[in-house]
């Protein structure tokens, strides 16, 4: 009688821990005590019977950092994540394969490999590795082969190509780092599991639908091994930390394809199957099981005979109960315009998500420059309410699940309406029409500031022969700086003048708001505040060189205690998502506030490059993540970014 499972890991990360394997591992992990914390990774949604305890990452694990999975600490790296097709692969799967076999398996144990807390990693390899000529017949086979660990290898296609190079990678690896960590990489055999892509769940996909099936090869032999005692094993062989290297991991026992058909029958009494003549060579392989038997004390229990009916009873209740899971809605840009930068960063972050998320340029200008940086356009109409429907109707008829304004003048309409998107299934980057207006109107802004005990510099209406500010550090000034009420304050400002050209230049100005002339450093901030109100990330950066009220030359400021100072102030203004406030540093330390921007910002881009990830933290929570899983990364040095114009050359397609 097996022992039952022990684990002697208390932080376990899975890379493709929503996959058929990975669900079934983390319903084994899900009855283990508390104190063992899981971090999943996968592209897709969370699965809803995950537990609430367990973190779960969505995204592209390439861009996984080594700042991100050293938070997490795991002792233990299941490596499940892999892109496969079955039997022929297409010629589209050159690039697929290498991003999500080869270079995800590189670059995954690239940040792993110095992280002090590990100390086990299985990587779930394949048999497709050894040499076909082992095991493919052109005649109908009599018996299967059995393969051992040591059999002749020749990867069969590029999934096993993969396979390979990470196995003698993570060789590599042992020969520097076996005091710190071992690694095992089982050659799974032919899975098949509930939810899967599997031959077996497809045919009882078409069986429930009333479909006739197509049979290739029914002679053949395979070594079907179901997902539940995959997932059951691999935690055994992970917590067998002295076995180590390449091990074989199947049933031991091949079934024909043939005995597939005969078990689904029994269940679908008028199954209907065409048996098809293929040049195809006939496979005959199991797995020697051998040197697992030696170390293991567990093989794998479940016959097709057991597990097919619990595949039949899955797909039936995901027919009539299951939502499908859709993939991230793709993200509209409005106002684009020029925003290449902006735009650039959003596909960054789209793509980190998932690889399938498009990024649409929206602007009123059919020649808006950011089209051609983004993966489509779409003319809008005006961001007035009349036009609502309309826009409404657009993202949900092109799958767009997420919009990102980007001008002022436009935040109003979307805060106004984020619940109306909301309940159409389109998520805004906006924050609430209370929190926006005071934002858009400076006067308001520094009447809440100043409510609420914020440092913000006195703002008013007019000025007379008699008043005078106060500037906070005792004295009274009689320079002041004029400016529009609403809108960007910098392309009409007005700087230090004295009474009589401030009260002249306020005749040029819609509306015009004084505020007393102060000396000091002037800094921009990019923050991002979560939807619990929280700030998750903040960055102080000087504005070296401004043209049109815009930093073309800004550099961060790695101030812990200025960022401290920040943080609360940014807070009590009440905004979600990205923003940009602008403030003085005056030479006595004293902050004052000036204005800020309820959007991001034009050079806020270097935001993000020192760890402000705001457009992907955005995406996180607008799939329901807790950004508790996305810790903010401050950069270690200054980081200074030049704002230039860059010539980009593309081809242009050839019309008939």
């Amino acid at each position: 009688m097996p022992q039952p499972l022990v684990l002697p890991f208390k932080r376990i990360f899975i890379s493709g821990g929503a996959g058929v394997i990975g669900q079934e591992m983390v319903r084994r992990l899900a009855a283990l005590p508390a104190d063992v914390q899981v971090l999943v990774g996968d592209l897709k949604p969370r699965p809803a019977d995950f537990p609430a305890r367990f973190q779960y990452r969505q995204g592209d694990l390439n861009f996984l950092t080594e700042q991100e999975i050293s938070v997490f600490a795991p002792d233990l790296f299941i490596h499940l994540a892999a892109t496969f097709e079955r039997s022929t692969e297409t010629y589209g799967f050159w690039e697929e394969n290498f991003q999500h076999n080869v270079r995800l398996s590189h670059h995954l144990m690239t940040v792993q490999k110095d992280v002090p807390s590990l100390r086990r990693v299985v990587f779930a390899s394949s048999y497709l590795i050894y040499d076909p000529a082992l095991y493919n017949f052109a005649e109908v086979p009599a018996q299967p082969r059995s393969l051992r660990e040591e059999d002749a290898i020749l990867p069969r296609n590029l999934t096993g190509m993969a396979k390979l190079a990470h196995e003698i990678e993570l060789r590599f690896l042992q020969t520097f780092r076996a005091q710190q960590f071992s690694t095992v990489c089982p050659r799974i055999y032919r899975g098949y599991g509930r939810n899967g892509r599997d031959i077996t769940s497809r045919w009882v996909r078409m069986l429930l639908a009333g479909e006739e099936i197509t049979v290739y090869g029914a002679e053949s032999f395979f070594d079907y091994i179901y997902a539940a005692d995959t997932a059951e094993g691999l935690l055994r062989l992970a917590a067998a930390e002295t076995v180590t290297g390449i091990i074989n991991f199947g049933t031991g026992r091949a079934r024909r394809v043939a005995d597939v058909v005969d078990v689904l029958r029994h269940h679908f009494p008028n199954l209907r199957a065409n048996y098809v003549a293929s040049d195809i060579p006939f496979e005959a392989s199991q797995a020697d099981m051998s040197l697992w038997s030696s170390h293991i004390d567990w093989l794998p229990p479940t016959s097709l005979e057991a597990a097919i009916p619990e595949i039949i009873a899955f797909e039936q209740s995901r027919a009539a109960n299951a939502p499908v899971a859709k993939a991230p809605g793709h993200v509209l840009i409005s106002s684009a315009a020029a925003k290449v930068p902006l735009v650039q960063a959003v596909r960054a972050a789209a793509k980190r998500l998932h690889p399938d998320i498009k990024v649409v340029a929206g602007d009123m200008n059919h020649a808006c420059l950011a089209q051609h940086f983004a993966d489509d356009f779409w003319l809008m109409p005006p961001t007035a309410d009349e036009h609502l429907p309309a826009i409404i109707s657009h993202c949900q008829a092109q799958g767009i699940g997420h919009i990102i304004p980007t001008r002022d003048g436009e935040l109003a309409f979307w805060s106004r309406h984020r619940t109306a998107l909301a309940e159409a299934g389109i998520v805004v980057l906006v924050s609430a029409p209370e929190a926006v207006q005071r934002c858009l109107d400076k006067l308001e802004f520094a009447a809440f500031g100043q409510k609420n005990d914020l440092p913000v510099i006195p703002t008013t209406l007019s000025l007379d022969a008699h008043y005078v500010f106060d500037n906070r550090a005792g004295a009274a000034t009689n320079s002041f700086v004029v400016k529009e009420r609403h809108g960007a304050g910098s392309l009409s400002l007005g700087l230090n003048l004295a009474e009589a050209a401030a009260l002249a230049h306020a005749q040029n100005l819609k509306e015009p708001i004084f505020q007393p002339f102060i000396k000091g450093q002037e800094i921009s901030v990019d923050a991002y505040v979560g939807r619990n109100g929280h700030v998750h990330g903040l960055v102080p950066r000087t504005r070296d060189v401004v043209v049109r009220g815009e930093s073309q030359v800004t550099t961060t400021l790695p101030d812990p205690e200025l960022v401290a100072r920040l943080t609360p102030i940014v807070e009590k203004l009440g905004l979600y998502g990205p923003l940009v406030l602008q403030a003085l540093l005056t030479d006595d330390g004293n902050l004052q506030l000036i204005e800020c921007n309820c959007r991001f910002g034009g050079a806020s881009t270097l935001g993000i490059a020192a760890g402000v990830d705001s457009f992907f933290w955005f995406l996180q929570e607008a799939a329901g993540a807790d950004l508790a899983q996305f810790p903010f990364h401050p950069a270690r040095t200054p980081l200074r970014q030049v704002r230039a114009a860059t010539d980009v050359v593309v081809p242009v397609a050839q019309t008939a």
